[in-house]
């Protein structure tokens, strides 16, 4: 059975070629001729039938100004199109191993595991699992929101000539509606002319939530209702095992733009989207429920629901039996859609929770069902049913963040008033007295007495004053969990009790409304993880705050800022080890753990492949539950394409399903004391060499000067500012433009540093090649450590790096650029070594991809050095400059 016309070199060669007739007739028959010599000097070079690739750069350094920027625009959409068509390869791929049955990491292979299992553990793994794919506003998104839009219509109409039968007429139509998106591109700014504001990267958020996941999410529960049917006797209930969550619009550490408002806005323009959706389904839904209710009988349980919502809605109740005289299902959702069109409305009728809106589609479901409808109830019920258990009324739920400093700055403040020095006590005495005040019934502080305050202490209780409001309007699963950054002594955790129970959010020991998740980023909090969680576990207020929480604690890990602090390999092994220790300190304290893995997209930043890293967690940490990060580019990748997005949350799902499983057959993993020493070994001098590096005399000024980070920290990305305090500090640049500016210069330093240096100093102490390749062989967490470092190895051009450590002080290249690439050659060495491999990476599309890109990238980086070398660059020149921030990012397909 054919299922595509088209091929991945097909789409890339004539997107490129209609790119061309576009360049041409929109600037001239030169410019295009300038494009086409620069991509293939680049080619020539790259294949060997050229020396140096001194032509390319004597060609670019000849060109005007106005000259360049074409050739920059003109690179930067032709990554724009390519990327588009290696989507649609990766949607042949899935679909033709769908078909052939040969899918790796499907549902159908979650099930038959679970199957081997008795149905009672199927059960139990089941219910345990919840995953919580939580979207942020992080800065790394480099396209314009109306680029990406003109990019998906595109995307549409390649899978339209791809899978469709079409006539030649009906073909030539569809390309030449390409043919006017790319000539729409090509005329579209490319830069943002402005920052982003909070509200826009909610929306961008909101989009694919609304537009992608909220469809494909019933899709993927219908696929795993039917693999467990058919490997596991007896019919099992499939429970919720999705929730979406998102930052964006609620994430305040940095971000001083991240109003009170902001956040409301957010709230009720998600809970906006999500009804219209649910209106738009019980629409169609009333499509297929024409029953005529005198040949069936609707059952009691169904006709006194109807009777309960002719009582609260008469008007409607009368136009409803105008409208469907004799036809009761059609009446009861013409009665449940005016019911969600009231919620919030000062007009009474409507739904007060999302519970009440999830018994009517049970009632009909049950109705359906008793009247031999079972087939209706699988086919167009139970997935509007699950969507509402897995979107509610929120759409996504939001997490508020905020850094620890300002909950303790601004407790200070107010405690000022009442002649309490909270900034002079001591850690011993801040839990002492936050314990007793929440524990007390009279409040200590007024929320709303703030006109003494500084802004910022006053902007952190007007925040809290908010959050019972919106509990109380949205429902507190709208907003119902608070992430406090750089969380290092239990007080930080205790302070967000006590705000809250200021709030009257929560009142101990009946309720509380809010998880408290303390981030720990900092070596200082992971190797005082016992000292601050076994405090808080054992502490008499946050005791009550956990037992009215279901006894379940979610730990943010830091994946950015730990790789930043303590380079790849030592924090990859301090965040292994230190997920260990919280699953014990939470098994002691029989408490449930819920990790929340901050991931960014880039390797360094805890990026990857989501199934192999969840595959690779400790047994012990795996408790069913578990919550990461999706951000930038990432987003955009995994959640853009319907079918791609439904790939990876099959893939993520197949992973927790199997990793629960094997964490009930053996909770303790097997790692064997010699592994865990050569890691120690490996950690602690890899730590060594990268912070000798960070800290060496005048390396801060070397990655000044060898990456573009003056330029990444001045473009419009994102909502909040690069640096915390604008200081050009490693220490206190933000992760993703660390990682972002090493990404553009080629050199993927924080994705492999350190490594090469942490396996010689086991070799040095003893260590075999040998041990390290049965560790790459047997443990799952050094394997997907190594491949990691691979594919950030791989995507690393050193050549081209070399051009950008040429623009630093000849004693500061001299004294770094060596270093980087002794590392470099060592680690790849050893990697392609312990892997017993040929090449560094194991995927065979990773090589592909390179070969096809390289050449295209090579002039965007040789023109951003020639650019970036200038002392006065002219106003087109700096707009050329960002436009080649914009190209290397869509042709590495990573930013930070």
């Amino acid at each position: 059975m054919r299922l595509h016309n088209r091929n991945v070199r097909q789409d890339v060669r004539e997107l490129g070629a209609l790119l061309g007739d576009v360049l041409e007739d929109q600037t001239s028959r030169r410019a295009f001729e300038t494009v086409e010599s620069c991509r293939r000097t680049a080619i020539e070079y790259r294949s060997g039938d050229l020396e140096s690739r001194e032509p390319l750069i004597a060609e670019l350094e000849g060109l005007s100004p106005h000259q360049q920027r074409i050739v920059a625009r003109a690179f930067t959409t032709y990554f724009e199109l390519i990327n588009l068509a290696e989507e649609r390869e990766r949607v042949r791929t899935i679909r033709t191993a769908s078909q052939e049955g040969t899918l790796e990491d499907s549902l159908e292979t979650a099930a038959a595991e679970l199957g081997e299992a008795d149905v009672e553990t199927v059960r139990q793994v089941l219910d345990d699992v919840l995953i919580e794919p939580t979207f942020t506003a992080h800065p790394t998104e480099a396209r314009r929101k109306t680029v990406k839009s003109k990019l998906r219509e595109i995307s549409t109409s390649l899978e339209t000539v791809d899978e469709r039968l079409l006539t030649d007429k009906e073909e030539g139509q569809v390309w030449r509606d390409v043919d006017a998106e790319v000539t729409s591109l090509w005329q579209t700014p490319q830069v943002r002319n402005r920052q982003p504001e909070p509200e826009d990267e909610a929306r961008n958020v909101q989009w694919y939530l609304e537009n992608t996941l909220f469809d494909v999410v019933g899709e993927v529960y219908d696929e795993l209702a039917d693999a467990i049917d058919e490997e596991v006797p007896g019919s099992l209930e499939i429970p919720k095992l999705f929730e979406f969550r998102s930052w964006a619009g609620s994430d305040r550490d940095g971000n001083p733009y991240v109003t009170p408002e902001v956040t409301a806005n957010t709230l009720e323009r998600q809970r906006s989207v999500v009804l219209e959706q649910y209106r738009d389904q019980l629409k169609r839904l009333s499509g297929v429920l024409s029953q005529d209710g005198s040949r069936i009988d609707a059952g009691s349980a169904f006709q006194a629901s109807l009777e309960e919502d002719r009582e609260r809605l008469p008007g409607t109740a009368r136009t409803a039996e105008e409208r469907y005289p004799d036809e009761p299902y059609r009446q009861k959702l013409k009665l449940m859609r005016e019911r969600l069109r009231r919620v919030g409305d000062v007009r009474p009728g409507g739904y007060e929770t999302v519970e009440g809106l999830r018994d009517d589609l049970a009632v009909i479901a049950e109705s359906l069902r008793d009247n031999g409808a079972e087939s209706v109830v699988d086919a167009h019920v139970d997935p509007i049913r699950r969507r509402v258990a897995t979107f509610g009324f929120s759409l996504a739920s939001l997490d508020l963040r905020d850094h620890q400093q300002k909950h303790t700055d601004a407790i200070a403040e107010a405690l000022e008033a009442e002649g309490i020095d909270y900034h002079g006590l001591s850690e011993d005495e801040r839990v002492e007295f936050l314990t007793d005040a929440v524990l007390q019934d009279e409040p200590v502080i007024d929320l709303e007495r703030t006109e003494t305050l500084s802004d910022d202490a006053a902007r952190v209780l007007d925040l809290f004053d908010r959050l019972a409001a919106w509990q109380t309007e949205y429902g507190s699963n709208a907003i119902d969990t608070y992430c406090i950054s750089m969380t290092e002594e239990p007080s930080h955790v205790l302070e967000v009790l006590f705000l809250a129970d200021q709030a009257g959010v929560v009142s101990l020991p009946e309720h509380s409304g809010l998880d408290i998740v303390p981030l720990l980023e900092t070596e200082y909090a992971l190797s005082g993880a016992r000292r601050i969680m076994g405090t808080l576990f054992e502490n008499e207020a946050y005791a009550q705050a956990l037992e009215a929480r279901g006894r379940t604690q979610e730990i943010m890990l830091g994946y950015s800022d730990s790789n930043k602090e303590n380079g790849f390999l030592a924090a990859n092994w301090s965040l292994y080890k230190n997920q260990r220790r919280l699953g014990e300190i939470c098994d002691d304290h029989d408490v449930t753990m819920r990790l929340f893995h901050g991931r960014g997209g880039s390797i360094s930043r805890g990026g990857g492949p989501m199934n192999e890293a969840l595959l690779a967690l400790p047994n012990s940490t795996v408790t069913g539950q578990v919550k990461f990060t999706e951000q930038g580019e990432a987003i955009a990748e995994k959640y853009a394409n319907p079918r791609i997005a439904e790939r990876n949350i099959e893939q993520m799902l197949n992973a927790q399903l199997r990793a629960r499983k094997q964490a009930l057959d053996q909770p303790e993993e097997e790692v064997r004391e010699e592994w865990v020493e050569a890691m120690e070994t490996m950690a602690d001098a890899a730590r060594r060499e990268y912070r000798d590096l960070l800290e060496s005399d005048g390396f801060v000024r070397y990655f000044e000067q060898a990456t573009p980070i003056t330029v990444i920290e001045n473009l419009d990305l994102g909502s909040r500012p690069a640096s915390r305090s604008g200081e050009r500090t490693v220490e206190d640049l933000r992760a993703i433009p660390w990682v972002f500016s090493w990404t553009q210069s080629r050199c993927i330093l924080p994705g492999w540093y350190a490594l090469a240096t942490g396996i010689d100093a086991y070799a040095d102490d003893g260590g075999s090649m040998e041990t390290l390749q049965e560790m790459y062989e047997e443990w799952p967490f050094f394997r997907t450590t190594l491949d990691n470092a691979a594919l950030s190895l791989s995507r690393t051009e050193l050549e081209i790096a070399e051009r950008y450590a040429e623009m630093a002080d000849d004693d500061l290249r001299e004294r770094f650029f060596p270093r980087v690439t002794d590392e470099y050659e060592r680690a790849s060495e050893l990697i392609t070594e312990i892997g017993q491999r040929e090449q560094l990476h194991t995927r065979d599309w990773l090589g592909e991809n390179l070969e096809r890109r390289n050449p295209y990238v090579d002039p965007l980086n040789m023109l951003q050095v020639y650019l970036l070398d200038r002392t006065h660059r002219t106003d087109i020149e700096e707009r050329t400059l960002r436009l080649t921030v914009k190209g290397i990012a869509a042709g590495m397909k990573n930013t930070g």
